[in-house]
């Protein structure tokens, strides 16, 4: 054998394998990119020209927020020793000596009902530091993910508060409960990369957030056109590809179940773009680049809780699934619910993440295969409903955790909002809301005029025919506001 492989001495210990290691921190790349800047460039283009700057700037606040919560104390509520069944102590993971160790997740060893180990401690071949990285750059786009439903009229102020609340008080009891030895991962539910602890806790959160928060102004919501398509584009590929490392790190290793999850990963997202396509032609005559963009989403959310437990033909399914039932929930139940009309869930983060990653957990509940479920899962001889045994009871927990998280998110994201509300408000003041970025953060992100000059309303004057929207002077400093421009 190579010495590269035998070669031992203190950055390189016996139990390192270096090729899990360097996957594991490219996965982790991966998904931080997903976030900064794929999630930052996607905000800023999906949204009206006026609220470019502050949607960009909520998700980059959030993924360095996340960061330095994560490692004060977060990662440890998440991963580290039990407090409760549904959370861990929180500690610092800091110090060297947790760092350099061998990663492990203390409360992952899974026992028999006669007390014999049926699963051993999970115990991934490299240092603590690339797990704690890992799981930072997931908590992070949870955030990222959930700030999608408040764009476009959430206090600033209120959401730098509101972050790190969340992250400790609602993101760690789930990642606890599901992936870091808590009562539902020792029960033997399947959440493979975050169809639950991610997606469908930002759904829900994001929606009830927006609930409390409050709507934007009428002309936002009637008119919201993004202001740079093909740059959305970028951001969604960003999105897309960063997957990979999004699920394909899940096993902790670069194996077999890794290259089952990246596969299965991009057949679902290709089949959901296409169906979501081709309902879009049916029904309005013409595809859509944001309902493309959206239907992959809704693929990559899928396949999330179970990408590296169902087959690919089931990937396909799974697909079609996701490019149909988000899509009716969108375009038409949406239209006839009064609280769906109700709520002013900025980018539809409910249809795209809590639609989506309920329908996953519950598909992965029918569809996960036995062989795939052994090479990876704690709990010995799970399988789907589909394939017999006791996959009825697989179904039943999917449905249980699913409630769980749905209640969890609701209760604490209310609580927290409801806690910031009485120090700072939840919503811009309507002064705020007319201008857009120029009042909240004194920057803009086009300049319309040549050399970077600014429109000043003294000079040019309020009217003009290339614009189809008019809006009120500015209190803080000249410039163009928030219009629309008429290509």
């Amino acid at each position: 054998m190579s010495e590269a492989y035998t070669h031992i001495s203190p950055a390189v210990p016996p139990w390192l394998n270096k090729g899990d290691n360097a996957w594991q921190l490219t996965a982790a790349t991966l998904v931080g990119i997903q976030s900064m800047p794929g999630l930052v460039i996607l905000y800023a283009s999906i949204v009206k020209k006026k609220w470019a700057v502050n949607s960009a700037f909520m998700a980059l606040y959030a993924f360095a927020a996340v960061l330095i919560c994560w490692v004060l104390v977060g990662y440890r509520m998440a991963f580290g020793d039990q407090l409760l069944p549904l959370w861990g102590k929180g500690a610092p993971s800091l110090g060297q000596k947790f760092l350099i160790h061998q990663a492990k997740v203390p409360k992952s060893t899974h026992y028999y009902d006669n007390g014999q180990v049926e699963s051993p401690t999970v115990e991934p071949f490299y240092p603590m530091a690339s797990l704690v990285y890992f799981q930072f750059t997931f908590a992070a786009i949870t955030l990222i993910l959930l700030a999608g439903s408040v764009l476009g009229r959430m206090n600033i102020k209120a959401w730098m508060a509101f972050v790190p609340l969340w992250l400790l008080f609602s993101y760690t009891v789930g990642a606890f409960s599901l992936w870091g030895g808590g009562f539902l991962y020792h029960w033997g539910v399947i959440d493979y990369s975050g169809g639950y602890v991610i997606h469908l806790s930002s759904g829900i959160a994001g929606f009830t957030a927006a609930y409390w928060v409050g709507p934007r102004l009428k002309s936002d919501r009637e008119r919201f056109p993004p202001n740079n398509v093909l740059l959305m584009l970028a951001g969604a590929g960003l999105l897309w590809m960063g997957w990979s490392g999004f699920n394909g790190g899940a096993p902790y290793a670069a194996n077999i179940n890794a290259s089952i999850a990246v596969l299965n990963t991009n057949i679902c997202a290709a089949t959901s773009l296409l169906v979501w396509t081709s309902l879009d032609v049916v029904f309005f005559g013409k595809p859509s680049v944001i309902g493309a963009v959206q239907g992959m989403m809704t693929g990559l959310v899928c396949i999330t809780p179970g990408a590296g437990l169902v087959q690919s033909w089931a990937a396909i399914v799974m697909g079609i699934v996701s490019g149909s039932v988000p899509w009716v929930s969108m375009m038409v139940l949406h239209k006839k619910s009064s609280l769906l009309q109700k709520v002013d869930d900025t980018l539809g983060v409910f249809h795209t993440h809590a639609v989506a990653g309920l329908l996953g957990g519950l598909l992965t509940g029918l569809l996960a295969e036995p062989a795939l479920c052994r090479l990876i899962l704690p709990v010995g001889n799970s399988r789907g409903a589909f394939y017999g045994g006791n996959g009825g009871i697989q179904f039943v927990k999917q449905v249980v955790a699913a409630l769980f998280v749905i209640g969890w998110n609701i209760v604490s994201t209310t609580t927290i909002l409801l806690g910031i509300r009485l120090f700072i408000p939840l919503r811009m003041p309507d002064d705020q809301l007319m201008i857009g970025d120029d009042a909240v953060h004194g920057e803009e992100a086009y300049a319309l005029w040549g050399d970077g000059e600014k429109y000043d309303p003294t000079r040019h004057g309020w009217h003009s025919s290339s614009y189809n929207e008019e809006i009120a002077p500015s209190p803080y400093i000249n410039g163009a506001r928030g219009v629309t421009i008429n290509l």
